[in-house]
């Protein structure tokens, strides 16, 4: 690593995040379950494999449309556990807390949690409480740790991608990250851009209870669609093609983008999957997808391709090709 002291974009889940967790963590931390790099580590047990995973969320602002730092705990970590095909059971919780919250407010967080748990099919069984002094902290840091079990017969992972597989999402891509951002800044829109925060576990249920067979999923969260299919690429040392005209974009959050400057294809979702879906099971897989609410616009938007291993391009609307790289720097710091 270049730089003496800790930069905002080693948080941001793009090249800069990567180059810290590959320099850094893994390498103090180095062991086989790590080195696969998935969004939760399978570990073997008696009767079967458990997934276990942790994330820390410490969006800002805590309250915004669609969610609140609470709800988005909850979501973040289940999807986590059910992109490797596993069946979340429980959760765990910390929370850092600073000095001058409102009660009012940590209650309106911790409500949205209980009911995200609840529609989930979760349990939060353990927790942690610290506060610490007006100023220590940005009024309330959450980490949830979550635990799954995963069927005999389901293998979904990032390195299973193969050549002629589709790629497929169930709806639109930009919102969450959009909806933070106006928040933040004050952005009003004719109609309120709001976020996609869910928990995916019934729709990604449907999507292998109709095919067992999907090759990897994955949440685009930060980063986006494009940094997440340039880590399925190079895990899988595959490439993928994009389909311009097939990206499902709301008019208003390519709008907000435009204005903004920024990419939706680099915008953080927090309700959406990617599937790498064999050939036989495409149609199959889409079909299901769209009889869940979550789904219900759900698409092809790509390939998988053998040529440019661990590259992404996208096949323009008037027919050209262009590079999709991984992000580089920060595009909206504290968005989860």
């Amino acid at each position: 690593m270049q730089a003496k002291t800790i930069q905002l974009d080693q948080g941001s889940g793009g090249r800069a995040t990567h180059e810290l967790v590959g320099e850094l963590f893994i390498r103090a931390f180095r062991n086989d379950f790590l080195l696969e790099l998935n969004d939760s580590a399978l570990v073997n047990v008696e009767n079967g494999r458990i997934a276990l995973t942790t994330d820390s969320y410490v969006v800002d602002p805590i309250v915004f449309p669609g969610g609140n730092i609470g709800s988005l705990a909850v979501h973040g970590t289940v999807n986590d556990l059910c992109m490797r095909g596993a069946k979340p059971l429980y959760l765990t919780v910390g929370f850092i807390l600073e000095e001058g919250l409102s009660i009012e407010t940590l209650e309106q967080v911790v409500e949205a949690m209980s009911c995200a748990a609840r529609e989930a099919g979760v349990l939060i069984v353990a927790g942690d409480t610290k506060v610490v002094p007006r100023g220590k902290a940005d009024k309330v840091f959450i980490n949830t740790s979550g635990i799954g079990v995963v069927p005999a017969g389901i293998q979904v992972a990032g390195q299973n991608a193969r050549a002629g597989d589709a790629v497929l999402i169930n709806g639109s891509i930009g919102d969450h990250g959009m909806a933070v951002l106006c928040k933040r800044e004050g952005l009003a829109f004719e109609n309120e851009i709001r976020s996609d925060s869910a928990s995916l576990n019934g729709l990604v249920w449907k999507m292998l209870d109709a095919f067992p067979g999907i090759h990897v999923l994955r949440d685009p969260t930060r980063g986006g669609v494009a940094t997440t299919l340039n880590e399925i690429a190079a895990q899988s040392d595959v490439g993928v093609r994009l389909f311009e005209e097939a990206l499902p974009i709301r008019e208003d959050v390519a709008g907000a983008c435009e204005i903004l400057g920024l990419d939706p294809l680099y915008v953080a979702n927090e309700g959406k999957v990617l599937a790498i879906v064999p050939p036989e099971g495409a149609e199959t897989a889409l079909a299901a997808m769209r009889e869940h609410p979550l789904g219900k616009d759900a698409r092809r938007i790509g390939e998988v391709v053998a040529d440019d291993p661990g590259r992404v391009f996208m096949r323009t609307r008037i027919g050209g090709h262009r590079l999709v790289d991984m992000l580089r720097g920060e595009q909206l710091p504290r968005i989860c």
